[in-house]
């Protein structure tokens, strides 16, 4: 095989960061559109091995809002959502882990094991990983706040990270399914950007990768022209409050400033539409989403 001028300068500019981050544990919030596509599947999980193979210590959190939709509608239930979270019922609940746990996580386990990894499936339930409580909506009435209960949705309690760092420390890729655990040993369906922005703190992961269906983060998110390649969380921070950041990018803003607050390094939103885009914002000069970082 002959390689390429293009090829070898491409490799040479990966050298300092396969230096910099061998050993280093990277959190890959995978979800949306790249979810969707099998071509863009396969290329996130291909990203997701190399990271492997090259010396990184790669842990997934998946979401699987449409899925979750999907087998509530073949059950004949209806979806409502309150403050932009699924009403989740003791039925619904059961579905929603059914579709994160029984098919969305085992078929990426299948599909990183086929490309050369050593996936496990996890979920909150495994070893008390993610243990959680329950979580009542916002819901603004009349100008006073109510909080409202919306059934088996929980927030994060704790992150137990030995079962993930055992398998860390021996080659494995984590696979993990956004369920958490009550204290009762009931079930709660979390948003998954903010289980993978409370994993990457734990962890104290070099970076947290959250992958969307934009190229990353606008300061008016209307006008992709005000694209942001770097900004610090304290920014992030009052991008929402002032309402620039808006609808489902907000968890994903929350899931960064989570994450580097509980001691990640860095965090990035990158468009997980566009081929190979792990590797390109690890491995390159230039990055092509937009990095989050502590002031």
């Amino acid at each position: 095989m002959k390689f390429k001028d293009e090829q070898i300068n491409t490799l040479v500019e990966a050298l300092p960061y396969l230096r910099e981050f061998k050993d280093k544990t990277v959190v890959v919030k995978y979800g949306g559109n790249a979810m969707l596509n099998d071509d863009i599947k396969n290329k996130v999980l291909q990203d997701i091995v190399f990271l492997r193979c090259a010396g990184m210590k790669p842990v997934v959190v998946h979401g699987g809002g449409p899925e979750i939709t999907a087998m509530l509608q073949k059950a004949g239930k209806k979806t409502q959502f309150v403050s932009g979270l699924r009403v989740t019922d003791a039925e619904s609940v059961g579905l929603a882990e059914m579709a994160l746990v029984g098919k969305i996580n085992t078929d990426l386990v299948a599909r990183l094991n086929v490309l050369g990894g050593r996936a496990v499936g996890l979920n909150g339930k495994d070893a008390g990983l993610i243990q959680a409580k329950k979580h009542l909506a916002d819901v603004y009435e009349n100008g006073e706040v109510n909080l409202v209960d919306i059934g088996f949705v929980g927030n994060v309690e704790k992150i137990n990270t030995e079962l993930i760092n055992v398998l860390l420390d021996n080659d494995f890729i984590p696979v993990i399914a956004p369920t958490g655990v009550g204290p009762s040993g009931e079930t709660y369906n979390i948003n998954a950007d903010s289980v993978a922005g409370e994993i990457a703190g734990a962890l104290k992961a070099e970076k947290l990768l959250v992958l969307t269906d934009v190229k990353g983060i606008y300061s008016d998110y209307r006008d992709e022209g005000t694209f942001i390649s770097t900004l610090t969380f304290e920014k992030a921070q009052e991008l929402i409050v002032r309402g620039n950041i808006d609808g489902g990018m907000i968890p994903k803003v929350k899931a960064c400033i989570t994450a580097l607050s509980g001691g990640a390094r860095k965090a990035h939103i990158i468009d997980g539409r566009a081929e190979h885009t792990i590797l390109a914002e690890i491995f390159k000069d230039e990055g092509v989403g937009t990095e989050v970082v502590k002031a």
